[in-house]
Parts: C-alpha cells; sequence; structure tokens
C-alpha cells in the first residue's frame, strides 16, 4: 500500500514579494504564513513525513510550533525551487518506496483546502504517474510587449496551476534528476514530468488555493481564512 510524503520548498527570498522578511515568515492570523501551509498537509492527509527544504542559515523554520512536529523534517535546499525539492526528494531515499506518492507544495499556499487535498488524492488513487490542483482560466489573457497588447490569447483549454502536485516517488526523483542533468530549469513538477514523457493529471482544485506572492495576496489570504472560520462555525 502507497505511503504519503510532502516536501515544501522553502528556501526562497520571495524577491517578487519585496522587504526584508520572506513571504513565509510574514504573519497571518497570528502566525507564520508557512505554518499555515504545512500544519494543514500535516493534518489533512496521512502524511509519513513533511521535509522542508529551507536556505542555509534559517535559523527560524525549526523552531515554529508544528501542529505535528514529530512529522516535519528539514534540508538544505537550492538556489532554485526545483533544486529544494530534488534535496526533500534525496533525504527520503532511504525510506519512500517507489511507488509512494510525493505532494509538493508552495510554502506560500496557506488557504489549501482539505477537500482539495482529499479530491486530489482519491482521484489520483490508481493512477501511474500523478497530476496536481489547477483552476480553469476564467480571464482574458492579452499577450503584452512594452506596456502594449501584442495580442489576446485564447483561454480554451488554458489552466493555472497550484499545488500541491502528487507524483510517484521513483518517477518525479527521476524526472527532476534528468532535468537537471539536462540544465532544464523547470519551474514545477509537473514541467519535469512532462519533459520525461509521462502523462499529467488534472484535478480541478479551487480559486481560493492562492499563493502569496505579492503584497495584497496577504490580506486577500487572510480574508479567506476568516470567511472560512465563518463557515466552519
Amino acid at each position: 500500500m502507497s505511503r504519503y510524503w510532502a516536501v515544501v520548498p522553502a528556501a526562497g527570498s520571495g524577491r517578487r514579494f519585496g522587504g526584508s522578511t520572506p513571504k513565509q515568515y510574514l504573519m497571518l492570523h497570528g502566525q507564520p504564513v508557512m505554518l499555515h501551509s504545512i500544519d494543514r498537509l500535516c493534518r489533512f492527509l496521512p502524511l509519513s513525513a513533511c521535509v522542508v527544504a529551507i536556505s542555509d542559515g534559517d535559523q527560524h523554520a525549526a523552531q515554529l510550533p508544528y501542529a505535528q512536529p514529530d512529522k516535519v523534517r528539514f534540508v538544505i535546499g537550492g538556489a532554485e525551487r526545483m533544486d529544494s525539492v530534488l534535496a526533500g526528494l534525496r533525504a527520503l531515499q532511504v525510506e519512500a518506496d517507489p511507488q509512494d506518492w510525493v505532494l509538493v507544495h508552495d510554502v506560500a499556499r496557506p488557504c489549501i483546502t482539505q477537500n482539495s487535498l482529499s479530491k486530489l488524492k482519491n482521484t489520483l488513487a490508481d493512477d501511474p504517474v500523478g497530476g496536481l490542483l489547477a483552476v480553469p482560466v476564467r480571464d482574458t489573457l492579452k499577450r503584452g510587449l512594452n506596456g502594449q497588447v501584442e495580442h489576446t490569447v485564447s483561454r480554451e483549454h488554458l489552466w493555472q496551476c497550484q499545488t500541491p502536485q502528487m507524483f510517484r516517488y521513483s518517477l518525479l526523483l527521476a524526472a527532476l534528476e534528468d532535468a537537471v542533468a539536462q540544465q532544464r530549469l523547470v519551474t514545477d513538477e509537473a514541467s519535469a514530468m512532462e519533459l520525461a514523457g509521462h502523462i499529467v493529471r488534472l484535478v480541478e482544485g479551487r480559486s481560493d488555493n492562492i499563493k502569496i506572492t505579492y503584497t495584497d495576496d496577504l490580506a486577500l489570504a487572510s480574508a479567506i481564512l476568516a470567511a472560512e472560520k465563518i463557515t466552519t462555525v
């Protein structure tokens, strides 16, 4: 029976967010963003472990009051997301079986819901490869050049990718190692799997599973969590 592991890349500096504090350590409803993200994974999934890839010299991550500290481990990540994910996967080599599932989740997606995680897990249960949460693109898309519209892009068949992205352990490890060997920079795990020739499934998620990237995203995440508390009372 396949087990479930999580890898959370958290070594980035959040350049697009701005400011001196990495976005994973910004406060959201009284606790750092990363605590929300990691605790939700550990509470809502039957994880064997959650490996968090942090930057060298990070003195804060290991000191946070995780809901299930016995499941949370740390490794040193790399300059790029793929480097950090690969470090997390390699840390599991002794324990993880080839057919085990690995869920890679953005550290700055603190609003992931139990329903979305269950849907991802159940939809892909018998899949030989895996897939990711995503939502169909709703807005009209424009390709821009020098501040002007170059042309309109059809949104038909376009999906906005989210995390977690869930794949079989051995396939994901091999796909990322191949990408590194070929010096191909991939920005998510699905891209590495596609390059390796695998068929990646799309599992429709929720639009409120936002990633905190820009300053106003923090306020939006706060509103989402506040609304969630109201509806669960």
